[in-house]
């Protein structure tokens, strides 16, 4: 399986299995001399972790980020950042029942075709354990961002706006699961960066986006909405040198122009769920899987992936600030 690492100058290689030993990743391109506070990696990783939330995955890890490499008197020396995180509470047991079907909206049917074996203990390699390695990642990445400050946040859970809380109980009640949409502002950005054909800021940072795992759609600035717009509504006019609105969401042409990067994220509901559904066996057979009570996921797998959008905006974003100085 090809295609684990993420970024040309600041390039991430993450590893491990939801059910493993660990997961990890090795950061290669970081600047020697950077500052790193593992308190403040180790605050990133508990926004993503499970367990500690009624409307999360009662897996309860820790998620403590061990420095392998790379770093000496809590300074980056210019060579590999090796980062471990230990899996303590895999419970692979709880997947028995389910390893000879297909686990429909996983990744089951697909990695089966290609590869011609899946781990089915939690999704192996396609679970979304592996991101707590992309937030750890991540953490580094916003030590290089200088004021460049990105926050993600919660808009939208099931179609609803505001209370997130009752919707997730009646659907966890239900035996079901929603989607979610998050949005993130990165403000104090540099006009400037990005290039205007193939290495667009949307596109790069979409990308990444639709690399996290349930991620089904994003959109930038007014988005879909600017189908419905006209252009005397959606042009950003400009007075004395400063835009005075920001329809465009901060990307015009691929190129940033200074104003807040604005986009949303899309993400599609948990596919486990306690409700009976329709599958087939490895063997071709069909046959009707549901989640059992001891199998834990996300109600909404939104919930946890505002750290995860902002992780991955800092590697978008150091990747081209580092282009741009070399």
């Amino acid at each position: 399986m090809g295609s684990n690492s993420f970024g040309k100058m600041f390039t991430v290689t993450t590893f491990g299995e939801s059910h493993g030993e660990g997961i990890g990743c090795v950061i290669d391109g970081c600047p020697a001399g950077i500052y790193i506070d593992e308190e403040m990696i180790n605050r990133d990783m508990k926004k993503r972790r499970p367990g500690f939330s009624p409307y999360v995955s009662p897996r309860k890890e820790l998620d403590e980020v061990q420095i392998l490499s790379g770093v000496f008197e809590n300074k980056t020396t210019g060579t590999p950042i090796m980062m471990w995180i230990e899996n303590k509470n895999h419970k692979s047991s709880s997947y028995d029942e389910v390893k000879n079907v297909i686990r429909i909206g996983h990744g089951n049917y697909t990695y089966l075709k290609k590869y011609g074996i899946y781990d089915y203990r939690g999704g192996g390699r396609a679970s979304a354990r592996e991101t707590a390695a992309r937030v750890a990642a991540g953490a580094v990445a916003k030590t290089l961002l200088g004021a460049i400050k990105i926050k993600a946040k919660i808009i939208e859970v099931g179609g609803e706006k505001e209370d997130f809380s009752t919707v997730l109980k009646k659907v966890m009640e239900e035996g079901d699961s929603v989607g979610g949409v998050i949005e993130c502002v990165i403000s104090n950005v540099p006009a400037g960066l990005g290039e205007p054909i193939y290495e667009k800021v949307e596109a790069n940072l979409a990308s990444a986006m639709l690399s996290i795992n349930a991620c089904k759609g994003v959109e930038f600035g007014e988005g879909f909405n600017a189908a419905r717009m006209k252009g005397s509504e959606h042009n950003d006019e400009m007075e004395d040198g400063k835009f005075l609105s920001n329809h465009h969401g901060g990307i015009l042409a691929g190129i940033t122009t200074g104003e807040d990067i604005i986009f949303r994220v899309a993400f599609k509901p948990t596919s486990t769920i306690k409700k009976p559904m329709k599958t087939m066996t490895l063997d071709g057979q069909n046959t009707v899987v549901m989640q059992k009570t001891n199998v834990r996921t996300d109600p909404c797998v939104a919930i946890r992936a505002p750290a995860i959008v902002e992780s991955m905006s800092a590697l978008v974003l150091v990747d081209f600030i580092l282009h741009g100085n070399t």
